[in-house]
């Protein structure tokens, strides 16, 4: 399905950009799970707002961009792609193409629970397939994670190498029943065993498990949880600082037709901010399709 604006993110910032992207006829889909503002019990300083809890303003929100034609889908996104003078947004059930992308998805706050993944950031801990898989070329190779992001980056692994596991640390496998069929088919190991740290010298050679136990490993590539805006960010190169996406005053990035609003982009995590950069990646993707359209 082909999209003039594909906002990843339905949170404040996401529903926000949506608004004006649609008002500004363009075709726009907001895709996404659940934001965490919903968990929020009572909001007192969105001005102008009232007091409401973070579940009523999502709602009103999701009402409004609907009134404009907003379509919204409730999906995991597991991959955004570049793809001539287009995206490709890959979700766990459906892909979705649009000319502008909007990252709007807060901050990925699952923990990695494993010891001394940074120490080896680059020397065999790695955050995408798709920049460094090319280097474990029939590598012993680990995926870490549990959810259809992981099964994901296992694909994306295809022709580098055959020798691979996915390492859930202790989770239970949360994956589509086609994802879960795949890993039977391919013979693919899912260990489950809680992971402690990983281990090496210069560069990562073990897995040290919970148990006392030790795995032999060449590269471990993290895809834990669902994928988060810093994930979908790196896969187009854009500019990343201090785990956070960098744009400028326009909420634009460094990669032309993707913008990003929200915590995703750092600074002060409020819903007034994140409504605000929403609004001004709504107005500039809006016209950055229509100079495609007029060009």
């Amino acid at each position: 399905m082909f999209y003039d604006v594909i906002i990843i993110g339905k949170g404040p910032a996401g529903l926000s950009a949506s608004l004006y992207t649609a008002r500004g006829n363009l075709r726009t889909l907001v895709i996404g799970q659940e934001s965490r503002l919903v968990k929020a019990k009572q909001i007192e300083n969105f001005c102008c707002g009232g007091v409401a809890s973070g579940e009523e303003l999502l709602a009103r929100g999701v009402s409004q961009a609907e009134r404009f034609g907003v379509r919204m889908i409730d999906e995991e996104v597991v991959d955004l792609k570049r793809r001539d003078d287009h995206f490709v947004v890959v979700a766990d059930k459906m892909t979705y193409e649009g000319k502008a992308i909007i990252i709007a998805t807060g901050k990925n706050n699952v923990p990695v629970p494993v010891a001394d993944l940074e120490k080896y950031l680059g020397k065999g801990v790695h955050y995408c397939v798709l920049c460094d898989g090319f280097f474990y070329q029939e590598a012993k190779v680990g995926v870490l994670g549990f959810k259809d992001f992981a099964v994901h980056e296992l694909r994306e692994l295809e022709g580098i190498t055959n020798k691979l596991t996915l390492y859930t640390n202790g989770n239970s496998l949360q994956v589509s029943k086609e994802n879960e069929q795949y890993l039977m088919d391919k013979q693919i190991p899912v260990k489950t065993d809680p992971i402690r740290a990983v281990a090496g010298g210069d560069f990562l050679t073990q897995l040290l498990f919970q148990d006392g136990s030790a795995e032999e490993l060449e590269g471990l590539f993290v895809a834990y949880g669902s994928a988060s805006s810093v994930d979908f960010a790196r896969k187009l190169g854009v500019r990343i600082e201090n785990g956070s996406i960098v744009v400028d005053q326009n909420q634009k990035t460094n990669v032309s037709g993707v913008f990003a609003a929200g915590d995703c982009t750092g600074g002060l995590a409020q819903v007034s901010v994140a409504v605000g950069q929403g609004a001004v990646a709504g107005e500039q993707a809006k016209r950055y399709v229509k100079a495609l359209q007029d060009g």
